[in-house]
């Protein structure tokens, strides 16, 4: 890439250091710290998602417990997915100023401590209302991770390092929803929800001793203007603005369906047992491969290729989900969740590829629709499953594969009108 490509100078200024592999302090794998800074951010996102999604494999004792119904007791993970997706882009500007680490432990700390008061919710307001907080509080994580990574780790080893966190926030999700299944099936959804949080409060410890103090961060200013006007950039690409949707509809079905399968698994005909229930959550590593391959299919696919079979993919899980044979709804499950992350791979990582400047808050407005797509999902999802059963949850996702769709052709179609040359004058 020519230095007018990337903005730098013709010339390098002979007063600045020539950095070399042997003179490059960056972490890199085998060096001194490099397993403390992977093995902390692991833990931290392992306590992140295990608290983030917390309540969703108990929705049904939620609602039991409170006598509400299932669009109700919904807006205990949407207020905190929501509370995330608002919080992220002023997170990530905070840890411009304050530094990644000192943001990162802030947040982990509120949210634990948040996390301990969960338990004893009065009343489903208040629990909603912890939950926000709590989602707003993990706002600082994802913020601020990436950027300490990008700061902190040899170009090489970034995206092995960047897997591991990202392995932790699926490991978090998982077990989170699993262990809060069986325990909750022993002695109800509070003593479940307090086990995560004393969990997540050793992570958090142990997160804050081994992470590495910050060697390469240079503390900038906190200037809303030129924020506001990084952001403006990005939301007038009209590509990132489709990367930014698909995203978005891609965890509309995701999170309608997780947040309502518990319902769907505990009545009739089926009638399983919460711990049960909780490990179907073991799904979830379906998606960590599907995610993993993504690459190889953009490789032979193209993106748009990939996202379309990403999104047939959901479908057929969606389709096969309506079946009344436990056998049929768990292999639906693993489409849709197959397709659901291999969507977000794609997606994601294009957004990286796309923004040529400001990638932080690129990657923070992708994460915030990401996150508004997970609140819009777990209270559509609910509020169609009250109205038609768990048919009203499917045709929801169903309506926002259609969504990805769309928006996949209208942007091949944007593409061939860009590479149409100009027709002489």
């Amino acid at each position: 890439m020519s230095p007018a490509s990337t903005g730098a100078s013709s010339t390098l200024d002979a007063a600045s250091p020539v950095i070399t592999p042997s003179s490059d302090s960056r972490l890199t794998p085998g060096g001194p710290g490099y397993r403390r800074m992977s093995f902390a951010l692991f833990l931290a996102g392992v306590a992140t998602f295990a608290l983030l999604y917390s309540t969703q494999a108990l929705l049904p004792l939620i609602s039991d417990d409170f006598g509400v119904a299932a669009s109700e007791a919904s807006w205990t993970v949407a207020a905190a997915t929501g509370g995330l997706a608002l919080f992220v882009l002023p997170m990530s500007a905070l840890s411009e100023r304050f530094g990644r680490r000192t943001v990162m432990t802030a947040s982990l700390a509120v949210a634990v401590a948040v996390g301990l008061l969960v338990p004893f919710a009065p009343s489903i307001g208040a629990l909603v209302a912890l939950r926000a907080v709590q989602g707003a509080a993990l706002a600082g994580l994802p913020a601020s991770a990436q950027a300490y990574l990008a700061e902190e780790v040899r170009p090489r080893a970034l995206v092995t390092a960047i897997g591991l966190f990202v392995a932790g926030n699926s490991v978090g999700g998982m077990s989170g929803r699993v262990i809060t299944g069986w325990v909750a099936q022993m002695w109800g959804w509070r003593v479940s929800v307090g086990v995560i949080g004393v969990i997540a409060v050793g992570c958090a410890v142990a997160f804050r001793l081994l992470l590495p103090a910050p060697q390469h961060f240079k503390a900038g200013s906190l200037r809303p203007r030129v924020l506001l006007g990084t952001v403006r950039t990005h939301l007038s690409d009209p590509l990132l603005r489709r990367l930014y949707a698909i995203g978005a509809l891609f965890m509309t079905v995701f999170g309608g369906v997780y947040t309502v399968i518990g319902y769907r698994l505990t009545g009739a005909p089926f009638g399983l047992p919460q711990g049960i229930v909780g490990s179907i959550f073991l799904v979830y590593l379906v998606g960590t491969v599907s995610a993993s391959t993504a690459g190889r299919l953009v490789g032979r696919l193209g993106r748009r290729g990939a996202l379309y079979l990403a999104g047939g993919t959901t479908t057929a899980g969606l389709l096969l989900s309506l079946a009344a044979s436990l056998p049929l709804v768990l292999l639906g499950l693993v489409l849709i969740t197959a397709g659901f992350f291999a969507g977000h791979a794609v997606a994601s990582s294009a957004v990286s590829k796309t923004a040529t400047h400001g990638r932080a808050q690129a990657s923070a407005l992708y994460q915030s629709a990401y996150y508004i797509g997970s609140s819009v999902g777990s209270t559509v999802g609910a509020l169609a499953f009250h109205a038609n059963g768990w048919t009203g949850t499917v045709s929801v996702g169903l309506l926002a594969i259609l969504g990805v769709v769309t928006i996949t052709v209208l942007g091949s179609r944007a593409a061939r009108v860009a590479a149409r040359p100009v027709a002489a004058h």
